[in-house]
């Protein structure tokens, strides 16, 4: 049977387009991507994506104003990570998707 979609309201469009939105940098997807993995910090993720500590810390804000990740503080570190399964399936899907033959 098929399965008949209603089109969003303006409201949830809009929230799906920011959403999209995070992801519109290669950085932003490589820290993600880092995160899929396990926690880190700054230091770690500047490491691993080759950008500056304060160009993390700059995504990392937005990230988390999304509430796609989240900070734990220990001593004067904070460790990040990944807040919503859903968020690593969507990311999992588009690295599938663009490393597709």
């Amino acid at each position: 049977m098929k399965r008949r979609t209603v089109p969003l309201d303006a409201h949830a469009a809009a929230h799906v387009a920011e959403l999209f939105r995070a992801f519109s940098d290669g950085s932003r997807v490589q820290i993600v991507s880092a995160l899929m993995e396990g926690e880190r910090n700054v230091s770690a993720l500047a490491d691993l994506v080759g950008v500056s500590e304060s160009a993390i810390s700059h995504h990392l804000r937005g990230l988390r104003q999304m509430r796609l990740v989240e900070g734990r503080r220990r001593g004067r570190q904070v460790f990040y990570r990944m807040t919503d399964p859903h968020i690593v399936a969507l990311v999992r899907q588009g690295v599938a998707h663009v490393l597709e033959d």
